[in-house]
């Protein structure tokens, strides 16, 4: 057997790296290996990774030399960047910038760099109904990654651009139904009317994993990927199967979820506004036949409902 190709994963031990360092180790006979990279080679997910075959080496977004020596000798990297550590557009784009000059002198043959739409295009900085967050930016955590979108164009690095969507996770993080004053189970998604695209975290390192496998087919292509499109009444008819009893959905105005006072309520806030206000450009540049082409195993959200049932009951 030819020697595998190796792709190099940043946040290995995070949701969409470990997909894909996941969806790699389960194909032993496929054509690549994982180097998985991370700031802790200690960590118990580190240590995981380690005993089911993967390499793993240590470096930081934050240092380009670090990423470089990661880098080096591997075919591929899957980049992907965690603003909620720091909470900042402007780190974000340093370490997309890192990233991508590493890759350029790592000679990489294909980059695969997580991101996402700039919000801005629909909901301007000048539209006073949302607040300007950052100096500059609408959705910081959507914007500044489409910004460095040219950190690799612009440096002729090979790359996919995989434009991702709305975790289900997130239901796993305070946004399932929760029981109203009368004990009623109530979705609050504040989604309007409109359809959100989402999908399972792990599902995305799955489809990168098919992207790196079809090469060059995507090297300068833009992928824009979801496991379904769904309004906050269908969300709430799965909740209701799954708990067996009925969901009411009742969302909450933009406004109101910026009012929450709870952490990146005006973050947050700002991405619904911009989810439900350009439902039909985000969900109609995502392609769920192309993606369950590349992911034929794709999860429907009550797949997904399924396999946390545990961790979704609700008193």
């Amino acid at each position: 057997m030819s020697e595998k190709k190796i792709i190099a994963v940043v946040g290995a031990t995070g949701a969409q790296g470990g997909g894909l360092a996941s969806a790699i180790l389960e194909d032993p006979d496929g054509p690549f290996a994982v180097r998985a990279i991370t700031r802790r080679t200690d960590s118990d997910k580190a240590r995981a990774l380690v005993g089911r075959g993967a390499e793993v080496v240590e470096a930081d977004l934050g240092d380009e030399a670090g990423l470089r020596r990661a880098f080096a000798g591997a075919h591929g990297a899957y980049v992907v960047t965690n603003y909620w550590e720091g909470m900042s557009a402007e780190t974000e784009l340093a370490q997309a910038r890192n990233a991508a000059r590493a890759a350029k002198d790592a000679g990489l043959r294909h980059v695969i760099w997580s991101t996402l739409e700039d919000t801005r295009a629909h909901i301007p900085v000048t539209d006073a109904r949302v607040p300007v967050l950052e100096g500059s930016y609408t959705v910081p955590h959507f914007d500044a990654k489409a910004e460095a979108d040219r950190f690799f164009v612009d440096l002729g690095v090979p790359t996919t651009l995989l434009r991702t969507t709305f975790y289900w996770e997130a239901f796993l993080q305070g946004f399932a139904p929760g029981r109203d004053d009368t004990g009623r189970l109530v979705l609050t998604l504040p989604m309007g009317d409109s359809a959100l695209a989402g999908i399972a975290a792990e599902d995305i390192g799955r489809v990168a994993l098919a992207i790196f496998a079809r090469g060059e087919e995507f090297i300068g292509a833009t992928v824009s990927i979801a496991g379904e499109h769904l309004t906050g009444e269908h969300l709430a008819a799965a909740f209701a199967e799954l708990h067996g009893e009925p969901v009411a959905y009742r969302p909450l105005t933009h406004d109101q979820f910026r009012a929450l006072g709870i952490p990146a309520a005006a973050e947050i806030g700002n991405m619904f506004q911009y989810y439900t206000e350009a439902a039909d450009t985000f969900t109609g540049a995502r392609d769920l036949g192309l993606v369950r082409d590349l992911h034929p195993g794709l999860q429907t959200f009550r797949d997904w409902l399924a396999a946390h049932k545990d961790a979704l009951t609700v008193g």
